[in-house]
C-alpha cells in the first residue's frame, strides 16, 4: 500500500465534497443533483458515509460534528423519501449514537431497520425492490446499488442493537443479491435483475454496480460476521465474493482503472467505480476474505485514482447517475462530471489507506 500523502488528497476530496461552491460544479443540467450535499438521498448519503469513515480513520473528531450538523439540517426530508435507495444516510446513525449517546440516533436506527424488514417492498425472490426518490418505478427489480445504500445500514443497526434478526436479514439480502446478479461463468455482476422477466435486462456488467458490492460486502461483514454467524449464509457469501474479486482483478486495465462496462475494455474508464473496487480489495485483503496477493491490484488502482483528483479536489472521470440502461452500448454514452458519490467513493478508498497506515 503506497504512502503517497494520502491525507493531502483525502482532505482535498473531502473539502470539494462538503464545501465547494455551486459555481465550481459545472454548467451541465445535473449540477445541483450531482453536488448539492443538502438532500436526503443516496448520492449525498454516499458522501456522508464516506465522511464518517474519514473521521474515524483519521481520528478527526470534528468531522463527527459536521455530520451531526448535516443530519440536523436535512433529516426532516427523510420521512418524505422513505425508499430503499434513500436509506444510505442512516448508516451513520449507529456511530453517531456511540459518539454522542444521543438516544434519538439509536431509536431512529431501530425504527428504520424495522421498516426495512417489515414494510419495504420486496421482489418475489425476497430481495429489496429497488425503489427511488424520483418519479420512477422499477417493479420486481434487484439492483446492485441496494447492498451499499440499504444493507450496510441494516448491518450497522444489527450491531448497535445486538439483534440477530436484523443481522440475518442483512446477510440474506447480500446473498439474494449475489445469487441474482452474479454471472456464474465470469464471476462478475450484472447491474440489475428483473424478477418478472427472469433476465438481467440490458445484461451490462457495469463497473459501479460491481463496486457497490465489492466495497459493501466487506463493510457489512466487518459489522456482523463475528458476532452473528450464520455459517450457511456466510460460507456462500464468502465464496461468491471471492469469485467476484478474482474476476475484477482480471478485468483491470493496465492504467489501474476499470472500464465503465467491465467486459468492454474499449469503453471509457470510470473513476468512482474503480475507487470503490480498490477500496473493497483493500478491505477484503485486510479481513482475510481474499489472498494478500490481490492488494497489488488495489495499489495500482490507488495511484490511478489519485491521478484523477484535480487541484480543487474534484474527482474527474466520474459517470453520471445511471439506471439500468436499454443496451450495453448506452453505458458508454453516460456523461462525465463530478458527483457526491464520486467524491465519496474516492474518499472511502483514501480513508481505508489512511486507516491502514494508522493501525
Amino acid at each position: 500500500m503506497e504512502k503517497i500523502n494520502s491525507e493531502k488528497y483525502a482532505h482535498k476530496v473531502y473539502s470539494f465534497m462538503m464545501h465547494s461552491q455551486q459555481k465550481e460544479w459545472g454548467n451541465h443540467a445535473w449540477a445541483d443533483w450531482a453536488m448539492n450535499i443538502n438532500k436526503w438521498d443516496w448520492n449525498p448519503g454516499v458522501g456522508i458515509v464516506a465522511l464518517l469513515e474519514y473521521g474515524k480513520d483519521t481520528r478527526k473528531h470534528e468531522i463527527f460534528g459536521e455530520i451531526e450538523a448535516w443530519v440536523g439540517k436535512n433529516s426532516e426530508q427523510a420521512d418524505k423519501v422513505k425508499v430503499i435507495n434513500a436509506m444510505a444516510p442512516y448508516a451513520v446513525f449507529p456511530h453517531l449514537y456511540e459518539v454522542t449517546r444521543n438516544a434519538q440516533y439509536a431509536e431512529k436506527a431501530g425504527e428504520i431497520a424495522s421498516w426495512m424488514i417489515e414494510q419495504a417492498p420486496r421482489t418475489r425472490e425476497g430481495a429489496f425492490e429497488h425503489t427511488v426518490t424520483e418519479n420512477a418505478t422499477f417493479r420486481e427489480q434487484i439492483w446492485a446499488d441496494t447492498i451499499f445504500m440499504a444493507v450496510l445500514f441494516l448491518a450497522r443497526a444489527a450491531r448497535l442493537k445486538s439483534d440477530r434478526r436484523i443481522a440475518k436479514e442483512a446477510l440474506l439480502q447480500v446473498l439474494l443479491h449475489l445469487r441474482a446478479l452474479q454471472d456464474e461463468t465470469t464471476g462478475l455482476l450484472f447491474h440489475g435483475w428483473n424478477c418478472e422477466t427472469s433476465d438481467w435486462m440490458s445484461a451490462s456488467q457495469w463497473n459501479r454496480a460491481n463496486a457497490w458490492i465489492a466495497m459493501g460486502v466487506p463493510m457489512i461483514l466487518e459489522e456482523i460476521a463475528d458476532d452473528f454467524v450464520d455459517n450457511e449464509l456466510l460460507g456462500e457469501i464468502k465464496d461468491r465474493y471471492h469469485k467476484l474479486v478474482e474476476a475484477l482483478v482480471k478485468r483491470q486495465n493496465d492504467s489501474g482503472l476499470w472500464p465503465t462496462v467491465l467486459d468492454r475494455p474499449d469503453f471509457y474508464e470510470e473513476t468512482s467505480g474503480s475507487a470503490g473496487i480498490a477500496c473493497g480489495l483493500y478491505k477484503a485483503v485486510r479481513m482475510g476474505l481474499v489472498p494478500s496477493s490481490m492488494q497489488s491490484s488495489a495499489d495500482q488502482a490507488l495511484t490511478a485514482v489519485i491521478s484523477q483528483i484535480s487541484d480543487s479536489g474534484a474527482v474527474k472521470g466520474v459517470s453520471g447517475g445511471t439506471p439500468v440502461l436499454a443496451s450495453v452500448e448506452a453505458y458508454n454514452e453516460v456523461p462525465i462530471f463530478p458527483t457526491l458519490y464520486g467524491q465519496g467513493m474516492t474518499l472511502l478508498l483514501l480513508s481505508e489507506v489512511l486507516g491502514h497506515q494508522q493501525r
